[in-house]
């Protein structure tokens, strides 16, 4: 999600913030926007208002590369009682049911071995997928129910931390697109009792991790000076790619669109053609780049020029 605004100042960096539960993700983004004094920026991944934790919030030339956050995995701590259905899949919704619960650890163990991997999984109604260019949760307000295609999503991770009586603490590793809320209903379900996610936090997105953001109230108590100091390089966003440092005299066609062939470097660490980020002479980041089997590298997304 990307937001635009007249007054402010070009920053350009990427912030990870700490987000509180209670909030919605935009509000904090935009709290943090303030803060920056930032002209422009975006988030890269909702987080209900429930639930807390890791933020990756982009800013300036730093949201032209948002979808690698976006489509990276993640990481959750969640937390589950036993025994209850709710509208929502989580402690905001009306209880539906109530049932029993007769789980031992074992038998829960057990259970989440049916998660990992490869799971289908259907989109809860309480979402923000849209439907006619509508979300699902207006829909699900009014009390319509939406037929939602059931999608393939990826458990890398699922341990139990801790159970006790009825309640549960999940850590879960999966893939983008992964909604906790239904894992947790689902699992309720496999368990024979019903469950629902009484807490969430999110703790990775990629290689970013929740020890490495930053609270609101903390940002709140420095100069201006020292939250923008905050503010990681635009290229962490793509480290994860091959790199290609160009020689001076092919900047200015690579920065005018246009592909160029690059010597093979020592710094260079690309093996085949695919994806790479590209940086000047001196070690500016220039943007991306797609790199063919001749050679050639294509610009494909490159930093504004100031």
């Amino acid at each position: 999600m990307t937001t635009k605004r007249r007054h402010g100042r070009r920053i350009d960096g990427v912030l990870l913030l700490n987000k509180p539960s209670g909030i919605s993700s935009n509000a904090a983004l935009q709290r943090a926007r303030r803060l920056l004094q930032a002209e422009r920026g975006g988030h890269t991944g909702t987080l209900d208002p429930m639930a807390g934790g890791l933020l990756v919030l982009c800013f300036g030339d730093a949201t032209k590369f948002s979808s690698e956050a976006i489509d990276a995995g993640k990481g959750y701590v969640a937390h589950l009682l036993l025994g209850e259905r709710t509208a929502t899949g989580d402690a905001e919704g009306e209880i539906l049911e109530r049932r029993p619960v007769a789980v031992s650890r074992e038998q829960f163990e057990a259970v989440l071995t049916r998660f990992r991997g490869q799971i289908s999984q259907v989109p809860p109604m309480y979402s923000a997928l849209k439907r006619d260019g509508r979300p699902l949760y207006e829909y699900a307000r009014k009390g319509v129910a939406v037929e939602r295609t059931a999608r393939t999503v990826s458990i890398s991770a699922l341990l139990l931390d801790e159970f006790r009586g009825d309640r549960a603490t999940l850590s879960v590793s999966c893939s983008k697109g992964t909604y906790v809320r239904t894992l947790a209903e689902d699992v309720g379900e496999a368990l024979g009792c019903g469950a629902h996610l009484v807490g969430l936090v999110r703790t990775e997105v990629g290689s970013f991790s929740l020890d490495q953001a930053h609270r609101l109230e903390d940002i709140e108590a420095l100069d201006i000076a020292q939250r923008v100091g905050l503010l990681l390089p635009v290229d962490v966003l793509v480290r994860h790619l091959p790199a290609v440092r160009l020689p001076e005299h092919l900047q200015t066609a690579f920065l005018h669109g246009r592909p160029v062939e690059p010597p093979q470097g020592p710094t260079d660490d690309r093996t085949s053609s695919g994806r790479v980020r590209v940086y000047a002479k001196d070690g500016e980041f220039l943007g991306l780049a797609l790199a063919d089997a001749v050679g050639l590298i294509h610009p494909k997304r490159l930093l504004t020029a100031v």
